[in-house]
């Protein structure tokens, strides 16, 4: 029998009909992190609320509903009841027509305390909508370029607005800020849900010079990652039939969207349910990997050396992965906790060709960025072959590179090869450069260290030819036994012009194919 009761109820205040189904019960006792309650949704039926709440002691339950054609919402820690109807719905779910069939409450195991695990969830079905129509809502499709020209576009990867149920903002406050402090895109993403991109087209035509792109942070109880420019739930219910961390990556993969494992090392425990990754998902399937979540400042990057470690330890087994970096906000620049981080800091510079939806994520792909730790105030760092190959040029078995720091006066630039930190370089003057050779094979990266602390970092550049790179095998999950490297920090400024797909291919920096 089913650990919990079914219970149907019929009210007819004011001429309207509804029916409540008591779906309360105990927490099933086994190893799964989620279970379902079942109930079936008549023909007519206009709007569907779920109330829930955890009654167990020290128990946290994470809520989301699923419709016969499968998702319809996320809500996980939302303590407000789930409201869905034909023409809107409540934050993090989506609306639509409420197909008659079997529906269900979708619960997830986030805590649970020792003593017993009851819970309360009642449903209620009506005949007629109780939420105003949200017009608003519209299909995603990706707004045409904001700006054209090759150069490095300044953005937020991490940024969460209302449709996540531990966030506050609306979309245009995220918007407002982020424009404030002069960047040129923000990623919203929100935790498993893509109710947030239902509305970018409507709030996007009051941001004409700010990119509004979707993303979906992949929250499990073993890792969250950012699919970035995803607009399609990815099931995140790890453990359920058919729901695997391969699954999950190639759903991501295979709507065009990346894959970057957000805040690798934060482990809190409770404080931070699964922020840890220790997904066991084959490195060939990841994009980027956050070196820096929240700026610098006040926590003094205080995961950043185990990031930086973690991610030297992927390229050490072949890996591709781009450095990226997320404020993780969720009050648009207006939280005023310890460890709270406006939108910005860090941020992430791109090099891409437009500011576009497909732009931001080519160069992203392609292992162009720059992370400045702290946020867009910090110096710039640009690190690229010298001379730049030709289109089809093989640049040899050596290759020099030239690093260049802008406004960087006083700080220190480090070249880190193949993982190991070289010795600083003193930077004087605006604008200083600094070249050096290297062999075929070798991996490069610069930081720059203000202060004797990180505060820039670029991604790699890989020596020789494409043919000449392996493709990566290992499997990322392991947070624990990555040996201690040193971590560098480096920005980027405005870049030179040219063909950059052309100098990638040509510098063995290609993404591989995907299995």
């Amino acid at each position: 029998m089913a650990p919990w009761t079914l219970c149907w109820l019929l009210v007819a205040p004011a001429g309207a009909a509804e029916t409540v189904v008591d779906l309360s019960g105990e927490v099933p006792e086994d190893d799964l992190d989620h279970f379902f309650l079942d109930l079936e949704v008549p023909e007519g039926t206009q709007e569907l609320e779920v109330e829930h709440e955890a009654l167990g002691e020290g128990d946290v339950l994470d809520w989301g509903l699923d419709g016969p054609e499968g998702f319809r919402g996320w809500g996980g820690g939302n303590t407000e009841d789930a409201v869905v109807g034909e023409a809107a719905a409540s934050r993090s779910y989506l609306a639509g027509p409420l197909t008659p069939g079997t529906w269900r409450v979708v619960v997830g195991k986030a805590v649970l305390g020792d003593g017993p695990h009851p819970f309360e969830v009642t449903v209620t079905l009506r005949d007629e909508a109780t939420l105003a129509a949200q017009p608003e809502r519209t299909p995603y499709v990706p707004a045409q370029a904001l700006e054209t020209g090759a150069r490095w576009y300044a953005g937020d990867l991490h940024v969460h607005d209302l449709e996540s149920g531990d966030a506050v903002p609306t979309i245009d406050e995220v918007a407002a800020f982020a424009e404030s402090v002069g960047l040129d895109f923000v990623f919203l993403s929100d935790h498993n849900t893509v109710s947030q991109a239902d509305f970018l087209v409507d709030a996007q035509a009051r941001w004409p010079e700010l990119l509004l792109l979707p993303a979906i942070e992949f929250t499990t109880y073993d890792g969250h990652a950012n699919a970035l420019g995803a607009t399609e739930w990815v099931d995140h219910r790890i453990g359920q039939p058919g729901a695997t961390i391969e699954a999950a990556a190639e759903a991501i993969h295979g709507q065009g969207a990346l894959l970057s494992v957000n805040h690798p090392t934060l482990d809190l425990g409770s404080a931070c349910i699964g922020c840890a990754w220790r997904q066991e998902l084959d490195l060939d399937e990841i994009d980027a990997v956050e070196v820096i979540t929240g700026g610098w400042l006040p926590s003094g990057g205080f995961f950043y050396q185990g990031n930086i470690a973690l991610w030297e330890g992927w390229l050490d087994q072949g890996a591709r992965v781009a450095a990226v970096g997320g404020s993780d906000d969720h009050r648009a620049g207006t939280g005023t906790g310890t460890f709270d981080s406006p939108i910005g800091n860090p941020t992430t510079l791109v090099w891409a060709e437009e500011l576009s939806h497909a732009g931001i994520l080519a160069g992203i792909r392609s292992g162009r960025t720059v992370v400045k730790l702290q946020g867009p105030d910090d110096p710039m760092v640009e690190l690229w072959p010298d001379p730049l190959p030709e289109a089809g040029e093989d640049p040899g078995a050596h290759a020099v590179f030239t690093a260049t720091v802008r406004d960087g006066d006083g700080a220190a630039l480090v070249w880190v090869v193949d993982g190991v930190a070289e010795a600083p370089v003193a930077v004087s003057g605006d604008a200083f450069s600094d070249a050096r050779t290297f062999a075929e094979g070798q991996r490069v990266r610069v930081q720059l260290d203000v202060d004797d602390q990180p505060r820039v970092t670029t991604s790699h550049w890989w020596v020789g030819p494409a043919e000449a790179v392996d493709s990566g095998t290992g499997s990322a999950g392991d947070t624990g036994d990555t040996p201690d490297r040193g971590g560098c920090g480096c920005t980027a400024g405005a870049g030179p012009a040219g063909a950059v797909a052309a100098l990638l291919l040509a510098l063995g920096l290609s993404r591989r194919r995907r299995r």
